[in-house]
């Protein structure tokens, strides 16, 4: 094979699964979401200007980004064997530098300059003035690079469609051809978290708690707000995975996500999460009573979660249980029945907890990386310990609220045989315990809730809790 010819790169979606455009915007929205309204102004000027402007009030950390070490472990043999590597894109140069210094096997860099946007046409003419019409071999992946493999010699297609690949083979010779990453069923399912829809049971629970589960009237509304909930909490992580893309990547597990490993484009996240949104509350429209308001209250939570609250040490976990408990709050509203004040202390207290554990399990993995601070939030590893008294004694002031409720008439009315139910004190003392234990050992799951699902000790407890209840309810059998 002959090195005379140079060999082209571009990066956003080649050298690159994601495009740095998109991370840019993303970041200058979870940087300010005031923000929104500048874009049009400077997307008027032109979109070399768009992405100067946003390139100067935000810093993509090239080392965060998710390289295609595919065609990276090609381009380091080629260069090893004397070839020229120039990359060339259409995102800023203030990136594309960065970047570049960031690979070290770049002999030159082209790229958008404030004034040129280096795309598509552009990037070919610009190409071909520098070396000649089919004086380069040019890497590519999308319909905007057809036009450079016009004037290329030959073509490396990285991480494209069929559609691309069969319009390229129409217009210049194929070198190489390196597929996208793969997309299966269980990438989807991470992409909208359908695992995560079983903490919308707890919807569930108001009617279960005041032993409705037989009014069949009931179970209509519960359903469809089961769905209503389920679609708006989807769209929610998506728009939490699309604003932790780089402290994502950080992390040991998440980085695996579709959006932080670029399985998935930004983009499709982008047009995902407001569909979800409008499904789920069009859902919550057929529900009636305060239901739509308590999942509107729900949603703006968890926005400003998303951009406020995680960041901000103790009122994260606040704001996480309050989540959970908004879920028990709605599901009263759905069923349109009171909520009782012993099930609402109980929740509070009970998923403050297991919020305090998810938050400790994060501490103690940063801990083990050597890391002194988590990324993207307000703690030091050196606070494991303090979160841990927290989370242990909300933990604790929970079964207190469950043995404070066996004492009042409520359980008198509800249960036939309402001694048996002392059985849930010791079954809820010994499960907090052990739930802290475990992340204690490191072995808890980032979300204390989908660990215990999956957990065979935490299962038996439920069942046994189940159990007591169900004998207080009937009576024993003999």
């Amino acid at each position: 094979m002959s090195y005379e010819k140079p060999l082209v790169v571009d990066l956003d979606g080649s050298l690159t699964y994601t495009d740095t455009l998109h991370e840019s915007t993303l970041k200058l929205l979870g940087k300010n979401s005031l923000n929104i309204f500048k874009i049009p102004l400077w997307l008027s000027q032109g979109k070399a200007t768009l992405k100067n402007k946003i390139a100067q009030n935000v810093e993509i950390k090239p080392e965060s980004l998710p390289y295609n070490q595919g065609l990276l472990n090609y381009l380091k043999k080629e260069k090893e064997l004397g070839r020229k590597l120039i990359l060339c894109t259409a995102a800023d140069s203030s990136i594309a530098n960065k970047v570049a210094k960031h690979i070290g096997i770049f002999d030159e860099v082209m790229a958008s300059d404030g004034v040129i946007n280096l795309s598509s046409d552009q990037k070919a003419k610009a190409l071909e003035a520098r070396f000649g019409l089919k004086g380069f071999d040019y890497v590519g992946n999308s319909n905007d690079d057809l036009a450079v493999w016009q004037r290329a010699n030959k073509a490396i297609i990285v991480n494209a469609s069929s559609s691309v690949i069969k319009k390229a083979e129409k217009i210049c010779d194929i070198e190489k051809e390196l597929p996208p990453p793969k997309q299966d069923v269980s990438t989807w399912i991470r992409v909208f978290r359908l695992h995560q829809w079983v903490k919308n049971i707890l919807l569930f629970m108001p009617m279960i708690a005041a032993h409705q589960f037989l009014n069949i009237e009931m179970w209509l509304p519960l359903i469809i707000a089961f769905f209503a909930f389920s679609l708006c909490a989807s769209s929610v992580y998506i728009i939490n995975d699309l604003f932790d893309l780089e402290d994502d990547r950080q992390h040991p597990r998440k980085r695996q996500r579709p959006f932080a490993s670029g399985r998935i484009p930004i983009l499709i996240g982008v047009v995902l999460a407001p569909l979800l949104l409008a499904s789920g509350f069009t859902l919550a429209w057929f529900v009636e009573g305060s239901f739509l308001l308590w999942l509107t209250f729900y949603f703006l939570l968890t926005c400003a979660y998303t951009w406020h609250f995680k960041r901000i040490v103790l009122l994260d976990c606040m704001a996480l249980a309050m989540l959970y408990t908004l879920r028990v709050v709605s599901g009263a509203a759905a069923a349109d029945m009171p909520l009782s004040f012993w099930l609402l202390a109980f929740s509070v207290f009970l998923f403050l907890s297991l919020a305090f554990i998810k938050r400790y399990a994060e501490l103690e993995i940063q801990l083990l990386i050597g890391e002194q601070k988590v990324k993207g939030r307000g703690y030091y590893t050196t606070d494991a310990a303090i979160i841990q008294t927290f989370g242990i004694t909300a933990g604790y002031a929970a079964t207190l609220v469950l043995a404070l409720y066996l004492n009042s008439s409520a359980v008198i009315a509800l249960y036939t045989f309402p001694e048996a139910i002392w059985g849930a004190i010791p079954i809820m003392v010994f499960w907090i315990s052990w739930m802290w234990l475990r992340a204690h050992r490191g072995e808890m799951h980032d979300d204390p809730i989908i660990f215990a699902l999956k957990d065979k000790t935490s299962l038996f407890s439920g069942a046994l809790f189940s159990l007591v209840l169900y004998i207080g309810m009937v009576g024993l059998p003999w």
